[in-house]
């Protein structure tokens, strides 16, 4: 899957950042995740709008950016190394995700609407949101996933991948959850508090 102005972080390599096997080292990584999805009771996808560039660019993983890497393949049962090479990069958006995941054991597999990371003309270390074109081979694939790991129901995260939710012809219910950015923080946390017995964070804790 390739777009103009998009990184694809499984066949692509970024010249600043990555390790010289990096695409190689995502793939496999999603792939492994994949499989054991495949065999596992999955109550719910999780779905975000399109990878960011301090998070799923670089890990190749949607709602994970690198401090979170390793807790979301151990969550799997896999092994996982950073492609990337420097500091790891912390985004909020992925903070405030795994500070619910973290508190949450049910089966929970993490997608986006777009799974690739559109940018700016000119500016790869720059977010946009994805065009009509993107969102419609997206939702292609969404609609494959969902028909492979069959989950019990769907997180949609934001108001664009309600829409796109919305778009399919699920035969499973669609929860919306606003998203933590921009000023939605403290309800996403209520909201997924509520979804999941327990799962309650105070958000005073989180950064």
């Amino acid at each position: 899957m390739q777009f103009e102005n998009c990184f694809n972080p499984y066949s692509d390599r970024c010249p600043v950042y990555d390790l010289p096997d990096a695409a190689n080292r995502r793939a496999l990584m999603l792939s492994a995740m994949l499989r054991e999805a495949q065999s596992s009771k999955i109550d719910a996808i999780w779905i975000g709008r399109d990878l960011g560039y301090r998070g799923g660019r670089r890990t190749g993983l949607a709602l994970t950016d690198d401090v979170h890497m390793g807790i979301h393949a151990e969550r799997w049962g896999i092994a996982a190394s950073r492609p990337t090479i420097g500091d790891a990069v912390s985004e909020r958006t992925a903070a405030v995700i795994w500070s619910m995941l973290d508190r949450i054991r049910d089966g929970i597999f993490l997608w986006n609407v777009f799974p690739l990371h559109p940018h700016e003309a000119e500016n790869p270390f720059s977010n946009r949101q994805h065009n009509s074109t993107e969102r419609r081979a997206g939702e292609e694939v969404l609609d494959q996933l969902i028909s492979i790991l069959q989950p019990a129901r769907i997180v949609a995260i934001g108001n664009d991948a309600a829409a796109a939710a919305g778009r399919l012809d699920l035969q499973v219910p669609v929860v919306q959850v606003r998203h933590p950015s921009y000023g939605g923080q403290r309800q996403f946390l209520q909201q997924i508090g509520e979804l999941y017995a327990g799962a309650r964070c105070d958000q005073s804790q989180l950064f």
